[in-house]
């Protein structure tokens, strides 16, 4: 696609990507390493991985680091399960959604997820249960075991919800089809897996937080940003590797090239100000919603923020987006400003509501 070779062109010619502008306060769980030891054991106990190749793959994928991040104050125990569940994301991800035979094939790939989700959702195993979908199985299992029965179906229903968007976009890639900025969006709050990574917080922490708070349209907004504005992240941070898949077209940058034309460099300024917008919107919002809720509501709302910059501060040191480039704890430069400082609503009508609460 025109697209492709635009953005091969110039990542060659040394297009730099700016620093990501993240005020946000960091922190990472002190039972990071033990969870990540216990982690790597269950990979090899439930034979998530086909080879040793896939095996490290996964394990670079640092998932203990990831979510230790999100949640660094829950109890190593309640941390163990969401990090197994990150572990299995990433893996199921790279094996089925971005690449692999199911990934433009979406009479296939719909039942084969539909399968996975029956998994996590019964109590029971079954005898015809795929790798994937045992182990999603076995940590579901976890679930329910240390979370009330609310906090595991609002993971159940985020699961489904995330997998209903990767057929979205398995689909678009199966039909060669480009979204316009306001689908891609939509749709990236469902396929970039932050529903059920956020609805995960709950579980981790412990407190459950009050339906009246939850579905509030304020926390919903803030859940949505928090997102959206990963996804972007993920976005940026995953260009290069994309790239050298050969399918990166199906991200922001694509979008934009596909819809403005011009140059990459100029579909990155875009992509930054709208992501900078949306965080702006959500700090703003946060602060003042974030008193008047419960403590349940006040621990859910932090672990957003955190999942922000941990998901940012991640993706800037992990080999799975950094590759042959990855150096042992480098220093990460923060951009000072945001790439455009307003508090207007973005006028993409599935979202500009995140500004009427």
């Amino acid at each position: 696609m025109a697209q492709q070779r635009l953005l091969d062109e110039e990542l060659t010619a040394g297009l730099e990507l700016p620093p990501i502008f993240c005020p946000l306060e960091a922190a990472t769980n002190p039972a990071c390493l033990r969870v990540e030891r216990r982690a790597i054991a269950w990979i090899d106990e439930v034979g998530l991985c086909a080879d040793a190749r896939e095996r490290a793959k996964v394990i670079a994928t640092r998932s203990a680091d990831f979510y230790s991040r999100f949640a660094p104050h829950a109890d190593e125990d309640r941390l163990l399960p969401a990090v197994l569940w990150v572990y299995w994301g990433f893996a199921f991800d790279d094996a089925r959604c971005d690449a692999g035979h199911y990934s433009a094939r979406p009479a296939e790939f719909v039942p084969m997820a539909s399968r996975v989700q029956r998994a996590l959702e019964r109590p029971h195993p079954a005898a015809g249960d795929d790798r994937y979908a045992a182990a999603v199985h076995d940590i579901g299992m976890r679930f329910r075991q240390i979370g009330t029965p609310v906090q595991f179906q609002r993971f159940v229903a985020a699961h489904r919800g995330w997998l209903a968007g990767v057929a979205w976009q398995v689909a678009n890639q199966a039909r060669r089809r480009m979204p316009d900025l306001e689908d891609y969006l939509t749709m990236r709050l469902h396929s970039a897996g932050g529903e059920p990574t956020f609805a995960m917080l709950e579980i981790a922490n412990g407190p459950e937080v009050p339906a009246a708070e939850m579905e509030s349209l304020a926390v919903r907004a803030l859940t949505e940003m928090a997102i959206a504005v990963a996804s972007l992240d993920n976005d940026r941070h995953s260009l290069a590797r994309e790239l050298g898949e050969a399918h990166a077209d199906q991200n922001v940058y694509g979008v934009l090239l596909h819809r403005n034309g011009g140059s990459l460099a100029a579909a990155v300024r875009t992509a930054t100000s709208l992501r900078d917008r949306v965080l702006l919107r959500f700090m703003r919002l946060r602060e003042r919603v974030a008193p008047r809720l419960s403590t349940a509501g006040r621990v859910y709302v932090d672990g957003l923020a955190y999942g922000i910059r941990g998901n940012a501060e991640w993706g800037l040191r992990v080999p799975r987006y950094l590759g042959d480039r990855t150096a042992a704890d480098h220093e990460i430069t923060w951009a000072e400003h945001p790439m455009e400082d307003t508090a207007e609503p973005i006028p993409i009508p599935s979202i500009a509501w995140w500004w009427d609460v």
